[in-house]
């Protein structure tokens, strides 16, 4: 396909960002990483984590996030060695203080979903989370089921939810105590180590200083159009994919295999999302195209929280010994769920059809 970069003339004014740009982000961005983690360990993780701790660790994963990204994206700018050690670590961070998060939004997901959908009374959400920041979407509500599958749905809606509950919840306290040996872990430390020395001094190579960081940020660009390209956008204008439904009810446990291309269309997203940060300044640009960007994402989130969920239904439902009628409940939580999924690729079609004309 046609190469596309970054337009050298909507970036930020003056001369072309270069590695000296690149240097400002990461050290701005590890000084953040070091604010969130004294914020942490002054808020302390509590029973099941205070909500000042609970941003600490959001601020955490983002900024690991965002110093990761840009080891990735720009590494010919970086010391080699150093990169190669760093990203792998910074990842570890992310991940293992995101799971107790997940579980959690995952629990939540599918107990308000098992509420509508056998027309009980919805619990009261909880705040909205920050896509944008990594966190997961809020839970779309699609209209309640006819009052006959109500009926039928509410017999093992109860003890379906008890499951989930049981399974999650210990999935979450077990992410919990994780997460806690991860921080005071030594490991924890050597990475802490090195994004202090990050946030002074950016190892740079001897030419980088005097290299424009636009046609690096466009390979991640392009990257990530070539992927949505091989999306089955089509596929995705419809409102109901069967075949995705069909392989979800079988009993194979393999993750599902129209997921995984979109879950990668979402980390190059995410990817080129950063790569415009570093360029371009958080707020500068275009305001409107980084919103259709943040749309975009927000659905590949939808998406990934909507996967999940529904992988999660249909683990319960292998559980050995249960009811008929929980089983029904909780086959009935899945159909829903890989419904989201497919809502929200047709959202991001969307988005992501704006994106390309505003950008043709």
């Amino acid at each position: 396909m046609a190469q596309r970069h970054l337009d050298p003339t909507n970036p930020l004014t003056g001369p072309a960002p270069t590695g000296d740009t690149l240097a400002g982000y990461l050290r701005a961005q590890a000084t953040e990483f070091l604010r969130a983690l004294r914020l942490h360990r002054e808020t302390g993780p509590g029973a099941g984590g205070s909500d000042g701790s609970a941003d600490a660790a959001r601020a955490l994963r983002r900024s690991a996030r965002r110093i990761s990204a840009s080891l990735h994206t720009f590494q010919s700018l970086l010391d080699a060695e150093w990169s190669e050690a760093m990203r792998p670590e910074l990842a570890w961070v992310s991940g293992t203080l995101a799971m107790e998060h997940a579980y959690t939004a995952r629990l939540e997901r599918l107990l308000t979903a098992l509420h509508r959908l056998s027309g009980s009374t919805v619990p009261a959400p909880s705040p909205a989370l920050d896509p944008a920041a990594g966190g997961r979407a809020t839970v779309p509500r699609n209209p309640p089921a006819p009052a006959a599958e109500r009926g039928n749905l509410t017999v093992g809606a109860a003890k379906a939810g008890a499951l989930l509950d049981r399974q999650l919840t210990l999935a979450r306290t077990r992410a919990h105590s994780t997460a806690l040996q991860a921080l005071g872990s030594s490991r924890f430390h050597a990475v802490a180590d090195k994004v202090a020395v990050l946030a002074s001094e950016v190892p740079l190579t001897a030419g980088a200083a005097a290299t424009d960081l636009r046609p690096l940020a466009g390979a991640a660009e392009d990257r990530l159009r070539d992927a949505v390209t091989a999306l089955p956008l089509v596929t995705a204008g419809n409102p109901y994919n069967a075949a995705a439904l069909v392989h979800g009810l079988s009993p194979d446990t393999v993750p599902h295999p129209q997921d995984a291309p979109w879950h990668q269309v979402r980390l190059l997203l995410r990817l080129h999302r950063y790569a415009r940060e570093a360029v371009r300044g958080e707020l500068a640009g275009d305001p409107v195209a980084a919103s259709r960007l943040l749309a975009a994402g927000q659905a590949l989130n939808r998406h990934r929280d909507a996967s999940e969920a529904a992988a999660a239904a249909a683990q319960a439902a292998r559980t050995p010994r249960i009811a008929p009628a929980t089983a029904y409940a909780l086959g009935v939580l899945h159909a829903d769920q890989r419904h989201e999924v497919e809502a929200a690729r047709f959202a991001f079609q969307q988005a992501w059809q704006k994106e390309t004309v505003s950008a043709s």
